[in-house]
C-alpha cells in the first residue's frame, strides 16, 4: 500500500472525535458507492482518494459496493472500468459489494416498514405525485392511498413484486411527513415497478429500490461507520437516518458530506460525457480529452499526480470551482524529475552546416532529465543536415529575439554554435532551408568559454531520425464571453503527422512519458505501431498555476 498519508480535514476531526467517544470501537469502515452507469471522471477521483486515504489513516477498510439499483442504465462494461480506474490510481479495496446482494434483505426490511405503518404502496402516477408532494415553498398534501390498510399494502407489494401490475402503475412509498419543509422527507418513493433485466440478477426482480432508500441500508449492512458523500446528498440525510433507524439497525451509520471537485473547462456529469460518446463527438470514453478517469490516463496523467491533486485541494464544506491549472501543475510536478527528455521538432525546417564534414555523423551525450541524475544520458545524432523548428528562424526578427536569423549565432543544444549564414525559399516565398556554419571549438561539455550567446534550440539529425504522429490538446469546453456558458470546442484537438523525433524513440513502449524539449509533455499512445508511432500531448511546459 502506498505509503502518503492525506492531510487532517473536517471529516478526520468528526472520526477523531467518534474514536474518542469510542462510537465505533475505534473502527472506521469507510467504501467508495459508484452506480455502475458510466465511466468515472475526475470528480470521482477525489472521493475515491478521500475513503480509500482514510481508511488507510486511521487502520481501518475501504469497501467497492456498486449502486446497481437501475437496470436500464447500468452495464458491466461500466463495472470493469471502475475497478481498472481505482486500481491505477493505487487503491485496492476490502471487499467488493453490490446493491443487488442486498436485494432480498431490502425487500424484507419494506415489508417490515410496511408492517410497522411506515410505508404504503401508492397509485398515484408521477405527475399526480409531483403535485401532491408541493414545492420548496408549499407543503405537500396526502396521497388518496396514504392511510389504507396496512394488509392491503402488504398484499399488493407482494403482487407488484409478482410481476402483476405494469411500470409506473404502483409505488411504495415512506410514510413520513407531507408537510416537512424539507421536501426529500415528504414521503419518497423507496421502490418502484421496472419491468427490465438486471446484469447480475437477471428477470428475477421487477421491483427495484430507490438510490435513497438502498443507499443507508447498504452502509448499515456492510458495518459502515462514516459514510462520505458530496454536498448534494445533505438534504437526503434526515431519509438517510430515517431508513437506517426504521429498519432498526443497531450501528447506525454517520452520513458526512464534503465538496464535490468543478474544474474550469471541464464537464463533470455523466450524462454529458455519455451524450459526448454516443453523438461521435470524442472516440470514446477514454478520449483524452474527456474528464473520465480513463480518458486522463490515455492522456497521460499519473497515479501519483492524481493523488497528489486531490490533497492538494483539500476537503471543503462549500462547494467552488478549481482552476484547471492547479491539475495540470499537479502533472507537471510529477513528472518533471520521472520523464526522460527528447528532442522533438513538430513544425521541422531544414537546416544545413556548410562547413560541417559531408557524410559524417558524430554521437553526443545529452542528458535524459536535468533533474534527476539517476536516469543517465543517450547518445544523439549530430549531422551536416539537422531539422529545427521553424518557429526558431525568423526572416525579419523582432526585438529580443535570440534565435536563427542572418548574422545571429545560437547553441544547438548539447552541440555547438552554429551562425545562421543565408536561406532559401520557393517560388510562394516561404523559407524551405537554413544555412550556417559551426565553430568546432564550442562542443558542449568541452568547457568551451571563448564567448556566450544568448539563445539555445534543439534540433534533430535529419540521418537519424523517426517520423511521428503527435496529437495536441485544447480544452473540450471552453467559455464563452458572450453567454457566460462552457461550450463544446470544435477545435480542441490537432493531429499533427509530420512530427521528427530523434531516433532513440524507436526504444519506447506504449504508456511511456517523455519531456520534448521546449514543446511540453508527450506520451506514447496505444494507437502506435512500430512503423506509425503515435504521441499524446499530455500538458504544455508552461505552468499558469500561483501556488500562493
Amino acid at each position: 500500500m502506498m505509503e502518503e498519508i492525506i492531510m487532517n480535514n473536517f471529516i478526520h476531526d468528526k472520526i477523531d472525535e467518534d474514536n474518542k467517544t469510542g462510537k465505533y470501537n475505534n473502527k472506521v469502515y469507510t467504501r467508495f458507492p459508484p452506480e455502475p452507469n458510466g465511466y468515472l471522471h475526475i470528480g470521482h477521483a477525489k472521493a475515491i482518494c478521500l475513503n480509500f486515504m482514510t481508511a488507510l489513516k486511521y487502520g481501518g477498510k475501504c469497501n467497492l459496493r456498486f449502486d446497481d439499483t437501475n437496470p436500464v442504465k447500468e452495464d458491466v462494461e461500466y463495472v470493469d472500468s471502475i475497478q481498472e480506474d481505482i486500481k491505477w490510481l493505487g487503491f485496492k479495496w476490502d471487499e467488493m459489494h453490490y446493491a443487488s446482494d442486498y436485494f432480498d434483505t431490502m425487500y424484507e426490511l419494506a415489508v417490515k416498514l410496511i408492517k410497522k405503518g411506515k410505508a404504503y404502496v401508492d397509485e398515484l402516477n408521477a405527475e399526480q405525485m409531483k403535485e401532491y408532494k408541493g414545492d420548496f415553498n408549499t407543503p405537500g398534501k396526502n396521497s388518496p392511498y396514504r392511510d389504507r390498510p396496512i394488509e392491503e399494502s402488504l398484499d399488493l407489494f407482494e403482487r407488484m413484486k409478482n410481476g402483476e401490475f405494469q411500470d409506473g402503475q404502483m409505488t411504495l412509498r415512506a410514510k413520513i411527513d407531507m408537510s416537512s419543509p424539507n421536501i426529500y422527507m415528504r414521503d419518497p418513493v423507496i421502490y418502484r415497478i421496472l419491468h427490465s433485466s438486471h446484469h447480475r440478477t437477471g428477470d428475477k426482480w421487477c421491483i427495484y429500490p430507490m438510490y435513497d432508500y438502498a443507499h443507508p441500508l447498504e452502509d448499515a449492512i456492510e458495518g459502515i461507520t462514516h459514510s462520505l458523500c458530496t454536498l448534494e446528498f445533505e438534504e437526503h440525510r434526515p431519509f438517510y437516518n430515517w431508513a437506517v433507524q426504521e429498519t432498526e439497525f443497531e450501528m447506525p451509520p454517520t452520513q458526512i458530506e464534503f465538496a464535490r471537485l468543478d474544474l474550469t473547462n471541464m464537464v463533470m456529469s455523466k450524462r454529458l460525457l455519455r451524450r459526448l460518446v454516443e453523438e461521435g463527438k470524442v472516440s470514446g470514453w477514454d478520449d483524452p480529452r474527456m474528464s473520465t478517469i480513463s480518458g486522463i490516463r490515455r492522456r497521460g496523467y499519473t497515479p501519483e499526480s492524481i493523488r497528489n491533486f486531490a490533497e492538494e485541494i483539500g476537503i471543503a464544506k462549500a462547494n467552488s470551482t478549481v482552476d484547471i491549472a492547479q491539475l495540470e501543475h499537479a502533472i507537471r510536478d510529477d513528472l518533471k524529475g520521472k520523464a526522460e527528455i527528447r528532442m522533438a521538432i513538430l513544425d521541422p525546417i531544414k537546416l544545413i552546416i556548410d562547413n560541417y564534414p559531408e557524410g559524417e555523423v558524430e554521437y553526443l551525450d545529452a542528458e535524459n532529465n536535468m533533474e534527476n541524475e539517476t536516469l543517465g544520458t543517450r547518445k544523439i545524432a549530430f549531422s551536416k543536415e539537422l531539422y529545427i523548428e521553424r518557429s526558431d528562424f525568423e526572416e525579419n526578427p523582432p526585438k529580443k529575439y535570440y534565435r536563427f536569423f542572418v548574422g545571429n549565432e545560437v547553441r544547438l543544444r548539447n552541440a555547438y554554435f552554429v551562425k545562421c549564414t543565408s536561406f532559401e525559399k520557393d517560388e510562394n516565398g516561404n523559407v524551405t532551408v537554413i544555412h550556417g556554419t559551426y565553430d568546432p571549438e564550442t562542443k558542449s561539455g568541452t568547457g568551451f568559454t571563448g564567448r556566450k550567446v544568448k539563445g539555445t534550440i534543439h534540433f534533430v539529425s535529419a540521418k537519424e531520425f523517426v517520423k511521428a504522429e503527435v496529437r495536441q490538446y485544447d480544452y473540450l469546453f471552453k467559455m464563452n464571453e458572450e453567454t457566460g456558458e462552457y461550450e463544446y470546442n470544435e477545435n480542441s484537438i490537432n493531429v499533427n503527422d509530420n512530427c521528427i523525433i530523434e531516433r532513440t524513440i524507436e526504444e519506447a513502449k506504449v504508456g511511456d512519458r517523455f519531456q520534448f524539449i521546449r514543446n511540453g509533455y508527450y506520451i506514447l499512445d496505444r494507437d502506435s505501431t512500430k512503423e506509425h508511432l503515435v504521441f499524446n500531448e499530455i500538458v504544455g511546459l508552461k505552468d499558469n498555476f500561483n501556488k500562493k
